[in-house]
């Protein structure tokens, strides 16, 4: 049986936290992602745990769940800081994300069935419905959570957990800068064509199509935020 970690690794639950941990870790998570934590900014747990309403121990539970997201570092004796960003990152990030992504939606082409096909076209529809109102951004949040599920739907008929664990990763990982891009408009995008063109392909079992229309549309993001490199550099806070 495979560890429970392969069915979370890419969409956050919808149930209410289960512990103030798990409760803490996502309100930490949320203030890292919208940049109130600044990238490089130092968590300090006597004035965080007042922030939050939570116990210094509860605090470093949180701390340490989002150190397996790879969205706060420990360094050695200097405590806890926010992971830092940069176009290099995302550059990894976004060739690695291709690679894997690409791929295991090929795979989900030959292999959904009409099942896949059901959640694929729910999960656009939703998707859909989220981007009229993105202008907004009070609704970032939602926008994010479906265009999540639409990337998890994408890929639900790859046969290989590990590749949709390490995609859910990378997914997450590159969260903070898409949220940069959408709040700071750093170029046009029609983000719902994109999406159109994938899903379109996708359904007509194109995958090399699909596929380039994912990568593309991945690779939108990291131009986007290349535009926005001073601020970028500009966000970083010293310990």
């Amino acid at each position: 049986m495979h560890s429970q970690k392969f069915k979370t690794a890419f969409t956050d639950p919808d149930a209410p936290p289960r512990t103030l941990a798990e409760g803490a870790y996502l309100q930490v998570r949320r203030d890292i992602i919208e940049g109130r934590l600044a990238p490089g900014e130092k968590l300090r747990v006597e004035h965080l745990k007042d922030r939050y309403g939570i116990g210094a121990g509860t605090l470093r539970e949180a701390l340490a769940l989002l150190l397996s997201d790879v969205l706060v570092v420990a360094e050695g004796q200097r405590g806890f800081h926010v992971a830092p960003i940069s176009l290099q990152d995302l550059a990894d990030i976004t060739d690695t994300r291709v690679l894997l992504e690409t791929n295991a939606l090929r795979e989900s082409i030959r292999n959904g069935d009409d099942e896949w096909e059901a959640r694929l076209v729910a999960a656009f529809h939703k998707l859909s419905n989220s981007e009229e109102r993105l202008d907004n951004h009070s609704n970032v949040h939602e926008w994010e959570a479906r265009n999540r599920s639409f990337h998890e739907a994408l890929i639900a008929g790859c046969d290989s957990p590990w590749q949709r664990y390490l995609i859910g990763l990378l997914y997450r990982q590159s969260e903070r800068y898409r949220h940069l891009a959408i709040t700071r408009k750093a170029m046009p995008r029609d983000v719902h064509a994109e999406h159109a063109a994938i899903i379109e392909a996708a359904l007509k079992r194109d995958a090399e199509r699909a596929s380039r229309a994912l990568e593309q549309h991945i690779r939108l993001t990291f131009d986007s935020i290349r535009l926005l490199e001073p601020a970028l550099s500009a966000s970083q806070k010293s310990a």
